[in-house]
């Protein structure tokens, strides 16, 4: 799956308590109904938190956000709220969640199913709303590292 190349997103959740995490499983899923899945970890804080909220976001990085992306893919870093301090965002006016500020784009979702799958679960995500942001050059994850989209 190295081969494969994936966009990188920061989810995120508003509440039972504010969390957020990097992730490159994720992808559109329907149009109609407009549907997204995420694939998370058994083990990650993420997995609570999804299953237990009525709503989250999703922050889709460009090219020039690796240090973003690789401070929420950081176990290390604080958990709560003072996983934001430093960060800029602002909440989802739909569900609360936080939203990067320099993202390409950013979706507001109802979550309506999950399914185990192996050590991880399976989100599947109804989008509420969807914005998009300055910038035409993604960050993508290939062949076990950060990589960017060339410019149109």
């Amino acid at each position: 799956m190295s081969r494969f190349a994936s966009g990188v997103v920061v989810l995120s959740v508003g509440e039972p308590e504010v969390h957020a995490m990097t992730a490159n499983a994720f992808g559109s899923v329907s149009l109609d109904p407009p549907l997204v899945h995420c694939c998370v970890a058994h083990t990650a804080v993420m997995h609570t938190s999804l299953s237990s909220s009525r709503g989250f976001g999703v922050s889709i990085l460009g090219a020039g956000q690796e240090p973003i992306a690789r401070y929420f893919a950081d176990k290390a870093r604080p958990l709560g709220r003072r996983q934001f301090d430093g960060v800029a965002w602002h909440p989802g006016p739909l569900t609360g969640a936080p939203l990067l500020t320099g993202a390409l784009g950013w979706l507001e979702c109802r979550p309506v199913e999950s399914h185990l799958a192996g050590d991880h679960s399976l989100f599947l995500g109804e989008v509420l709303s969807s914005t998009t942001g300055d910038g035409d050059t993604a960050l993508l994850f290939y062949a076990g590292r950060f990589q960017r989209t060339a410019a149109p």
